[in-house]
């Protein structure tokens, strides 16, 4: 069939401010001008072959798939939304229950040993998160669930609601009965269910070549063997192991380990993004493998979802992310056969999954915070204040001054027995020593002085000289319980 002459086709105006000219009969020259702002359709194969960057970030994604799709068939899968009824109404964006397990008896006795992983399984989740991804891709929001929670479990088998510790629900009926109890007690409802195991979390770690971690002061636990000088640290697979399962490195317990472990996935964030990883095919299925390998996910967490992710993970960075934990209402809440258990600030929790449920931000941008970092967050001391002089009412002020600050103060100041102290004393008990060393960061010009048998409450003698209280902030913690910290504030600078 003959050809129609060029000069049958439309003349089109070229994009200028002069009178549109007429498209000459050769070939039209290509416009470097950039494109107007319409919704792009699907591009086909042979748009994608003549571009650059784009060529890259989609023939990765071409072969992530092929090798995730390999790799896919060796999850390990679980039913945990099985025969639920009456759940919550699904939201805006993606909710993962990320639930971290024990599996220790799936590492080498030689792996036991080196990081203190001596014992049994406790058959019970370790570590229990929501992770929120919004709906256009650009935050994640992770909210962590203390393991001794105060929760009811839903009514199972005929019998009626009952109370529990959190991480004790996995233990009485698995993935299921742990989604059904947090969707219970959050009304968010999840999407898909990710669990990890100790050998997972150490093959990803040393997969993306360690994860770097700032500490200001030293970190010591001699039930997991984690032992960390001040500075900053490349912690591998076991020692970051280490890291986010201590509990006994301050008097934060449970609460202080979280943040760890909140500090501890903004650094991976942090290194997976930076390093390439995501846009390199062989990596990527490096570390899929290593993740996949020893994970259980729901049968809808496959292939696509995964690399969803990933896609989404090119562009985040630490400030795309932000990282809370429950608001608690009340610690030491007992429970007949748990014991002591945390019970949540129902108000502020509810105001909280709110906003996961209406994919919104957990928190309005706010000015960095100009606290000094300390080693024990003031949340954690406990003060008893003494007036050292024979002004009236010092006490009752500078008492005031640490509790806006954070500091549990007993609320009940004394006189002290020298009453014409100059310097500002903190005395202490030698065992509470790096307490001591924070509360005496927020009083400029203190002084220490440690005294056997105070026990855990400190004690500040107010002096003349200065009155000054300053805000100081615990290095793993955020400014108050329950505050939002994006990823940019945890990790290292």
């Amino acid at each position: 069939m003959p050809t129609p002459p060029r000069s049958a086709a439309p003349v089109r105006p070229q994009r200028r401010p002069q009178p549109p000219l007429p498209r000459p009969p050769r070939r039209p020259p290509r416009s470097r001008a950039p494109l107007p702002p319409v919704r792009r359709k699907k591009p086909r194969w042979t748009m994608r072959a003549v571009t650059t960057l784009s060529v890259v970030v989609l023939a990765s994604a071409g072969i992530g798939h092929a090798m995730v799709t390999s790799l896919d068939q060796d999850i390990a899968r679980v039913d945990p939304f099985k025969d639920m009824k009456n759940r919550p109404p699904a939201g805006h964006g993606m909710n993962v229950l990320l639930v971290g397990t024990d599996g220790r008896d799936r590492i080498t006795e030689q792996e036991r040993r080196r990081y203190h992983l001596g014992g049994a399984p406790c058959h019970c989740t370790d570590t229990l998160m929501i992770v929120h991804i919004s709906e256009d891709r650009e935050r994640a929001s992770v909210v962590s669930l203390p393991r001794d929670s105060y929760a009811e479990l839903p009514p199972t088998g005929g019998r009626p609601p009952r109370p529990i510790k959190i991480n004790a629900a996995y233990a009485e009926g698995g993935p299921n009965l742990t989604v059904r109890t947090v969707e219970r007690m959050t009304r968010v409802k999840i999407d898909h269910y990710l669990e990890v195991d100790f050998t997972s979390f150490m093959k990803t770690v040393d997969v993306v070549g360690g994860v770097k971690i700032c500490t200001a002061g030293p970190l010591k636990d001699s039930y997991t063997g984690l032992d960390l000088p001040a500075g900053t640290h490349t912690l591998g697979g076991g020692q970051a192991l280490q890291y986010v399962r201590s509990r006994h490195v301050d008097g934060a317990s449970d609460l202080g380990r979280m943040k760890r472990q909140q500090r501890f996935l903004a650094a991976l964030v942090d290194r997976a993004t930076s390093s390439g990883v995501l846009l390199n095919p062989m990596k990527f299925r490096d570390v899929t493998r290593a993740v996949l390998g020893s994970v259980r996910a729901d049968k809808g967490f496959g292939t696509d979802e995964l690399l969803e992710l990933g896609r989404a993970m090119r562009d985040f960075s630490p400030s795309s992310s932000e990282f809370t934990t429950v608001p608690i209402g009340r610690m030491g809440y007992l429970v007949k056969g748990y014991g002591s258990t945390l019970k949540w600030d129902t108000a502020r929790a509810d105001a909280l999954f709110a906003r996961l449920r209406d994919d919104r931000p957990l928190t309005v941008h706010r000015p960095p915070s100009r606290a000094a970092r300390v080693e024990v967050a003031p949340q954690e001391i406990r003060v008893q204040v003494e007036n050292g002089t024979g002004t009236a009412g010092l006490g009752r002020r500078v008492d005031a001054a640490l509790a806006r600050t954070g500091f549990r103060t007993t609320g009940a100041p004394a006189n002290a027995a020298e009453r014409s102290l100059r310097r500002t004393v903190v005395a202490f008990d030698p065992r509470w020593d790096r307490s001591a060393r924070s509360l005496a960061a927020a009083l400029p010009g203190s002084q220490l002085r440690p005294t056997k048998g105070l026990g855990p409450t400190l004690k500040v003698i107010a002096g003349t000289e200065s009155h000054e209280v300053r805000e100081v902030r615990g290095e793993d913690a955020p400014q108050q319980q329950g505050a939002v910290v994006t990823g940019d504030e945890v990790v290292c600078p």
